[in-house]
């Protein structure tokens, strides 16, 4: 009989303070090396696996190491193994899962997806349980595009949120977060809170959602819009700023990511008047957006200087990256409509956040449950790592629900 290179001991049971101190400890008395290690608890349950080297004294260590694991209380496998320990993971990919709720149904469909494209599931780990339930799945063997085309049909079958993303080192560096701001950032269309005080609210809302949904010519639509708001005091402004409305999530997601050194900018078709004063609000770094003329306390119709489009948003991400050092594949960015294809296309990695159907089905990544701070699990970060660091500084958050 061949005689084995490695031994996998396998420990399950009742978890309890201890059980990782016993078994190392009954292992260095037969000085084996430790070559693979894995543990995790799931509701109270321990599964500990420990790959070594074989002792000369084999039979001596299995029952050791049986006499421990009874005296833990636990149940324990040995399985022999010959050969090259190491397992080469290529293709390697993250995939995020999102619902509220996510059914089993769900979760069904995405490991046969995986089962069918013939990667293996290396990992899962609980993102969030409140308010959203989110899981993600370390992946090798993935054609990542196939895959993320095949579970992109899933997660409109199953209303979930999956996110399919390839394994690299720029995920745990600092990126830049590039957001548009209306409807994404913000609830609501300034210039439509603008126009209410013109009597133009619905005229402008109905354009508005043309251009979002891309049938017709963003700066065309936004000059048409932008002259029915000739006349509005400027001091309109400030009473429409005072009634922005963050969407849920938002300061959570720029307070985390500051944390971690992160840069942000806000990309708007919108108007400086009042991203300027989001991004002071918000510790945000970097605002761009389109300047309402204004003379003598008015607004005149008119826009100075360029006119930030579709292809402007892009172009700032660029430029903004450029200027603080990231690489392109190391920004992230955020939007809901048409005019925020270019940039979502541009960055390492594009959400469409509650988007129009246009952009949704033409994003690499779509997120339609109602909290930014959700793609902080995109990102690899768990809801608990987040509330600790907001407990830490002093921050309240709401208590999940038990």
């Amino acid at each position: 009989m061949e005689r084995p290179d490695t031994l996998l001991f396998t420990l399950t049971g009742r978890d309890r303070p201890g059980v990782s101190s016993q078994v190392f400890s009954t292992l260095a008395g037969f000085g084996v090396d430790v070559l693979d290690l894995e543990q995790i608890v799931l509701r109270g349950r321990l599964i500990l696996g420990v790959l070594t080297s074989v002792p000369d004294n084999l039979p001596a260590l299995q029952g050791a190491i049986a006499t421990a694991a009874a005296e833990l209380g636990m149940n324990i496998e040995i399985e022999r193994g010959t050969g090259d320990t190491k397992i080469e993971r290529t293709g390697r990919c993250h995939v995020t899962v999102i619902g509220v709720p996510l059914t089993a149904a769900a979760l069904a469909g995405v490991t046969q997806r995986i089962r069918e494209a013939g990667a293996n599931i290396d990992r899962i780990e609980r993102m969030a349980r409140y308010p959203v339930t989110a899981f993600e799945l370390a992946l090798s063997g993935a054609d990542v595009d196939q895959l993320r085309a095949q579970l992109a049909v899933l997660a409109a079958e199953q209303s979930v949120d999956i996110a399919v993303q390839p394994a690299s080192l720029l995920r745990h560096g600092a990126r830049l977060i590039v957001m548009d701001v209306d409807s994404t950032l913000i609830h609501g269309e300034v210039i439509e809170m603008i126009a209410a005080h013109a009597g133009f609210e619905a005229e402008v809302a109905e354009v508005t959602e043309r251009a979002m949904r891309g049938e017709i010519d963003f700066e065309e639509s936004l000059r048409a819009r932008v002259a029915l708001l000739k006349g509005v005091p400027a001091s309109a402004l400030d009473e429409v700023y005072n009634a922005i409305e963050l969407n849920p999530g938002a300061r959570t997601l720029v307070r985390t990511l500051r944390r971690l050194g992160y840069r942000f900018a806000i990309v708007s078709g919108g108007f400086s008047q009042i991203t300027d004063r989001l991004a002071q609000d918000l510790g945000i770094h970097y605002a761009r957006a389109n300047e309402l003329e204004i003379v003598d306390g008015v607004l005149t119709g008119g826009i100075v200087g360029e006119v930030v489009d579709r292809a402007g948003k892009a172009r700032a991400l660029r430029e903004i990256a450029a200027e603080i050092g990231i690489p392109e594949e190391a920004t992230v960015a955020i939007g809901d409509g048409a005019n925020d294809l270019d940039m979502l296309s541009a960055a390492g990695l594009g959400i469409a956040y509650n988007a129009k159907p246009l952009v949704r089905s033409q994003a690499g990544t779509a997120i339609n449950v109602p909290y930014l701070d959700t793609i902080l699990y995109l990102l690899g970060i768990k809801r608990e790592e987040i509330e600790a660091a907001d407990a830490a500084a002093g921050v309240v958050t709401p208590a999940p629900p038990i």
